[in-house]
């Protein structure tokens, strides 16, 4: 028996090796560059203070040191004629799963959705892996920032920004988190739900309790860690979830409440208004039924997909296209989301739809660079190019939102990343085969 198990694991051994002798060239994307770098000659669209013709942008140590149409070049600098192109701020995602999920139908490699139903300690940014495959595919097609939010449960876990470049989560980490909740739903799962409202209103009440119960108990122990800050004779039990929720019950990180049917949105604001509570609105899929209260509440808001099904089959088509740009109409700050793992590169197509449906090219521009940058509390460092912010930009040779348009140079933290990734090493593999088969 033992000899069969050692022939067993001498086959597998030779087997892997095999394996990775045969891994094609396109494992591995190119590296990134960082220096000084002078992009000339272009079209520079700062989103906050207007366009800037035929200008120059410098970037040194990460940063936009200088913008405009007279800036001196150092000595040294790597020129990038940028004729012809134009220069806009790296979009940002706000909402994903990047980085945590590789195969959605292996488990082993999902990680976004742990067990349990409170658990605000499930940190994306350790769960997010920054060698995943889609990391790449996303950036060079303009995206250089995600939010990457953990799923399931009434509290999935506690939320990250990131940028998309770098070796360790730490060292993509953006400078915001906050903490996912999914506010309890009145409406139904989808078209298999077949509970009574009745039992729909049951189970509402009983998720609502839930979250009650969970937020007071997250009260309770803020003041016993405060306490004990001032008398050491009290030793809290430690709990990781609560521990969790400190920052949040002080305001430090806010929630990010997904609430969608309009009905829960407008219960969602008299929760939050009721427990104080420093929250951004993240799905609000009807949020142009009730955008009105939404706007008046004062909160800020994160919609998408764009491109998605209407809720209700009596809704026209374009009602998921037009919701953006209604809530903005009405007042309301809104950024865009993907909500995906693998197409979070089509988020500048998202913004496209909003912009068409109602939205507008520039406030759909905003909405995927300088309004997520607000809403987390970034806006010093990314969503517009300006002197002293992260050197987070993209070339393009058109309109970003329009397919046929090209990301032609990319740069995150000053970081002069490659337009490369497994997409484009495939298309180029299977463009011009050889060997090829033999008629």
């Amino acid at each position: 028996m033992k000899n069969k198990f050692k022939k067993i694991i001498r086959y597998l051994g030779v087997a892997f090796l095999c394996m990775g002798l045969i891994v094609p060239n396109y494992a591995q994307v190119a590296k990134s560059n960082q220096g000084t770098f002078a992009l000339t000659n272009a079209t520079i669209v700062t989103v906050t203070k207007g366009t800037i013709n035929n200008g120059t942008l410098l970037i040194q140590d990460g940063k936009i040191t200088a913008l405009g149409t007279s800036v001196d070049i150092p000595s040294g600098a790597t020129t990038v004629d940028c004729s012809g192109h134009s220069i806009y701020p790296g979009m940002i995602d706000g909402g994903t799963r990047l980085g945590m999920a590789e195969v959605n139908a292996v488990s082993l490699t999902v990680d976004h959705n742990e067990v349990g139903n409170i658990k605000p300690h499930m940190q994306a940014l350790t769960a997010v892996n920054p060698n995943n495959v889609a990391i790449p595919v996303t950036r060079v097609n303009g995206v250089t920032t995600a939010l990457s939010v953990p799923t399931g449960g009434l509290m999935p876990g506690t939320a990250a920004l990131i940028n998309l470049v770098g070796y360790t989560p730490n060292q993509m980490y953006a400078g915001f988190k906050g903490v996912a909740i999914n506010y309890p739903s009145s409406g139904r799962r989808g078209r298999w739900d077949r509970r009574s409202d009745e039992d729909r209103k049951k189970e509402e009440e009983k998720k609502l309790k839930e979250l009650n119960d969970a937020w007071e108990q997250a009260l309770l122990y803020a003041k016993i860690d405060s306490a004990a800050q001032f008398d050491q004779s009290i030793r809290p039990e430690y709990n990781p979830q609560m521990e969790a929720m400190l920052p949040v019950v002080r305001g430090k990180f806010p929630v990010l409440l997904e609430v969608n049917k309009d009905k829960d949105i407008e219960s969602a604001i008299k929760w939050v208004e009721k427990n104080n509570v420093k929250v951004i609105f993240t799905g609000v899929a009807e949020g142009w039924r009730v955008a009105d209260k939404i706007a008046k509440a004062g909160i800020p808001v994160i919609t998408g997909p764009v491109q998605s099904m209407p809720t209700r089959p009596s809704d026209k088509y374009d009602r998921p296209y037009a919701n953006a740009g209604a809530m903005h109409k009405a007042g309301v700050k809104v950024a865009l989301r993907t909500n995906d793992s693998e197409n979070v590169r089509n988020l500048p197509f998202h913004a496209g739809f909003a912009a068409a449906y109602g939205m507008g090219k520039e406030e759909a521009l905003k909405a995927v660079t300088i309004n997520p940058a607000e809403i987390f509390g970034v806006a010093d460092q990314l969503g517009s190019l300006e002197v002293g912010k992260s050197a987070n930009l993209i070339v393009t040779d058109g309109d970003p939102f329009e397919t046929k348009t090209q990301i032609k140079h990319l740069f995150i933290n000053g970081w002069q990343v490659p337009i490369d990734s497994r997409h484009i090493q495939l298309y180029e593999e299977f463009l011009d085969r050889s060997p090829g088969l033999k008629k």
